[in-house]
């Protein structure tokens, strides 16, 4: 299986993510972290992604007589490089986009479902709105959010820190009555 393949699925994406952040994990961890994704099926996309090499152990120690590994993800892994997006076909990009939506989906219902969850005190937001950007400006606008996200991404867990997900999405839309190609 590819990288793509490996990295765009719902329960794949979702484990990746609990494991951003330098963060090292048991799989006894993921299935806390995950409760709403049967045990059998993290076991088994825990074990594609370590066979693909998206996940690396960093760590083993016997627990009751077995082996119980630490997993850390592979950051060179699990990036989608510029050459490999322009390879994908159109309906390589929805499935990856729809893959994404749905992980997403997931972890925010896993979010309201746990207790104490509370959207306006934990700075949930969703908002969407759009922006009228010539391909230059969207390049800039990607670079700016890049440098933003980047000057933070060094911030190691604290008590007062709790990981946050933010997901960027950029794409055109079609202008009110006119073609879709802006001709």
């Amino acid at each position: 299986m590819d990288t793509l393949d490996l990295l765009l699925h719902p329960v794949r994406l979702r484990i990746t993510w609990c494991l951003s952040g330098g963060r090292t994990v048991t799989t006894s961890d993921l299935c806390a972290q995950l409760p709403d994704v049967p045990k059998t099926t993290l076991y088994r996309h825990v074990g594609l992604l370590a066979e693909g090499g998206i996940l690396e152990v960093a760590d083993e120690q016997r627990v009751h007589g077995a082996v119980e590994r630490h997993y850390r993800l592979r950051q060179d892994r699990t990036v989608v490089d510029p050459a490999a997006a322009a390879a994908m076909t159109l309906d390589d990009h929805r499935h990856g986009f729809a893959a994404a939506m749905a992980a997403l989906l997931a972890e925010f219902n896993a979010y309201l479902d746990r207790d104490g969850a509370n959207p306006p005190t934990d700075g949930v937001g969703y908002k969407q709105g759009t922006l009228w950007l010539n391909t230059a400006e969207v390049a800039e606008l990607a670079g700016e959010m890049v440098a933003l996200l980047r000057a933070r991404a060094g911030n190691q867990p604290e008590a007062d820190r709790a990981p946050y997900l933010v997901s960027p999405i950029f794409f055109p839309i079609a202008r009110a009555g006119q073609p879709e190609d802006g001709q």
